[in-house]
Order: C-alpha cells, then structure tokens, then sequence
C-alpha cells in the first residue's frame, strides 16, 4: 500500500519537473532513481514519503554510506530530496520537511577529481599518437577518426562541457572565427564558452579535412544509402555516415585516450580538469561558474580552496611584509 500511495507522490512530482520546470530528461532520469531509492527504503518500514521523518532521511543517508556509496552521489540524492520536499511543501501535501536542517557531510565538499596538467597533455595527444603508432593501419578513417576524437577532447577541456553538450552541440552553434561556441546546457540553458587556440586548430582541421569524408561514409552497421552529405548533418561531432553518436561511444573514447596518462579518466573529469587548473592559474569563481555553466555560485565553490591556495601564493610572493626580511630585523637591533 505504501509502496503504490509513493509512486503516486513520485509520478506528480516528476511530471512538475518536466511540466513546470522544463527539466531535461537525464535530469528528470536522475530525480526518478534517487527518490526511488528513499521510497524503496521508507517501504522497507512500511512508511510513506508524505509521512517520513528526518530521522528516516538521515538514516537512508546513513544507509548509503555505509553501503560505500560516495560522498558527492550521497550529496546529489539528499538535493533530489530537498526538491520532492519543497514541492509537497509549497503544494500543501506535507506541513514540515524532513530535510530541513540536515547539513551535507564534509566529504561531499570534497574536490572532484581531475587530471594534472601533463596527464591532460598526453590524453589530448592520445588519439593522434595512437594512430601514428599503428602506421600499417592509418587510413582516411582512421585518420578521420583520430582528428575528431583529438577535436572533441579540445573543446572538452576548453569549455569544461558535459557530455550530453558535446552529443547535442551543434555545428551552427560554433563560432569559430571568433574564438566562442554556443553550448546548451541542463534545462536547454544557454551560455557562451571561449575556445583557445588548439581548441580552434583541432575543430578547424578536424571540420575541413575530415568531417566531410565521415559524414559519407556508410558504418558496418548502417543500412544501405544511409551516408548523407556533411552539410546536412546539423550535429558538430559524428559517427561515420553522419549518424549521431553517443553517450557511451564517447565515454569510451576518453577513457582510451586518458589510458595513454596511466589514469582512466570520465568526460565529467575533462570538465573539472579544466575548472581547477583556471582556478590554479588566478581566474576568479565567477568566471568559472560561467564557463561551467552553474546557475548557483555555491555550486563552483567546491574550486574555493585551490583559489585561496592561489591567492596565498600571490600573497607571498608580492607583500613586502608576507616574508621575514632579515636585513630590516638586523638594523631594528
């Protein structure tokens, strides 16, 4: 019975954010199997979501740690609660939140990793320098391939893009004379992200050279007659005969191409990679929430130690008084 009254509380609040908020799928995806996962636990004592308790919210916490789950998904599952909460509060199912006052763990405010700068070095180099390895099989594909994948981690690393913006962006949204491209992110949010200058000779080589030949070429799986012409395709990056590729196919690319600096690395590393070392390198937070694309500061600064780290580094290395000056103490006596 409870099992059934949850779906219910969790079916309306997952057609809210699709309706009223106009949140992308994996979004909505992502809210459905967190909350699942609290009702299935309420069900267990045969509760339900519109009567659980905080002590029900912090044992389910509990419960995940102590299953190894780690700290920054326990983070994300407590913000998919706060979210059910604040809806059923506004619509007046619920008088009190249960989430309410719960402070997220230290260990979820932990850094995100990401590669150091040589380690990113060797993975942007990887694709190329897999298929020079290998001379007896490069070919126009292979080397088409090759200059796509390099292209593609570029401006991953550029832009501090998520995946699903790199699957979905689109060859009209690359303004490539002028160094930017337009990136659509979560709740089809836009914002601009710079491009740097290998970025901008990846994704020139990469569309003049090659993109045209893979966009004609049929796939081993593909039916007859379905390779198209490159300028129809409107998708930046794509499969060969033009298709669209996906999720997997490139999580599976950067991991090859990271292998190449001992490290196995995800897209969502490339874009942490590219936030710390802007961070390491003096930008300030308000920068990198917008290349990030974080509706929230609060969201960005996870990045907040490397900047203090910086600004003491600064700090030392400029304030006449941020050192002992021996001579000054030696005259003073």
């Amino acid at each position: 019975m409870a099992a059934s009254a949850n779906q219910s509380v969790i079916a309306a609040f997952l057609d809210y954010l699709r309706i009223e908020k106009g949140l992308a799928s994996l979004t909505v995806n992502a809210y459905t199997t967190d909350i699942g996962q609290f009702s299935e636990f309420l069900a267990k004592c045969n509760r339900h979501l519109l009567t659980a308790r905080r002590t029900d919210v912090r044992d389910f916490l509990q419960e995940l740690f102590s299953n190894r789950v780690d700290g920054r998904s326990v983070g994300r599952k407590l913000s998919a609660l706060r979210h059910l909460y604040r809806y059923l509060l506004l619509d007046k199912k619920i008088e009190h939140d249960p989430t309410l006052n719960i402070e997220s763990p230290r260990q979820w405010k932990v850094l995100p990793k990401a590669l150091a700068r040589d380690e990113m070095e060797a993975t942007l180099a990887a694709p190329l320098a897999r298929s020079l390895a290998n001379p007896q099989s490069i070919n126009k594909e292979t080397s088409a391939l090759a200059a796509r994948d390099r292209a593609m981690l570029e401006v991953f690393y550029a832009g501090a893009l998520r995946v699903s913006e790199i699957v979905n962006a689109k060859l009209a949204d690359l303004k490539l004379d002028a160094g930017y491209m337009l990136v659509r992110g979560k709740g089809d949010k836009e914002r601009i992200v710079p491009l740097g200058k290998s970025a901008q000779e990846a994704l020139t080589k990469y569309l003049t050279e090659f993109r045209p030949g893979l966009a004609g070429w049929k796939s081993a799986t593909s039916s007859a007659g379905s390779a198209t012409s490159a300028k129809h395709v409107p998708l930046l990056f794509i499969a060969r005969g033009g298709r669209k590729l996906t999720r997997q196919r490139i999580w599976q690319m950067v991991r090859a191409a990271s292998a190449a600096s001992g490290r196995r690395a995800s897209p969502h590393m490339l874009r942490h990679s590219c936030a710390t070392h802007m961070v390491e390198n003096g930008a300030d937070l308000r920068t990198v929430q917008t290349i990030l694309g974080h509706s929230d500061i609060s969201t960005t600064q996870v990045y907040t130690h490397l900047a203090l780290d910086r600004l003491r580094t600064v700090y030392q290395n400029h304030h006449p008084r941020a050192k002992t000056n021996d001579k000054t103490i030696s005259a003073a006596k």
